[in-house]
């Protein structure tokens, strides 16, 4: 049997631009990508803790070291910024697999650094 699990989690980074007019998806700096062990056009899924928000999309590289979270195209609308959110990863594993399997915890500061 093949199970879903979390294998990644960017814990409460902050909305820094919402962009509207964009085709689609959400904009991370690619230190937190790198860190969360997420690739661009990885699908991933979003929790707004200010509004209850949850909503899927795929992620786009952003500028490295700028702290970058932005939600672009419809994604707009389910966010302001400023706003706390958690971005999640997940991967399909045989269940014997997910057992052992521990997911990636990142935990930036406040300005979406990550901590040193």
């Amino acid at each position: 049997m093949i199970i879903e699990v979390l294998k990644s989690k960017l814990h409460r980074v902050r909305v820094t631009q919402a962009e509207l007019n964009y085709v689609g998806s959400i904009t991370i700096d690619e230190d937190l990508l790198d860190a969360a062990n997420i690739i661009p056009n990885e699908k991933v899924q979003i929790v707004n803790n200010n509004n209850g928000a949850r909503f899927e999309t795929y992620t786009i590289r952003g500028e490295r070291g700028t702290g970058t979270i932005c939600l672009n195209g419809a994604t707009a609308r389910l966010a302001q910024v400023g706003d706390i959110v958690i971005i999640m990863s997940y991967a399909y594993m045989e269940v014997e697999e997910a057992r052992k399997y521990e997911p990636v915890l990142v935990f930036p500061d406040n300005d979406n650094k990550l901590l040193k």
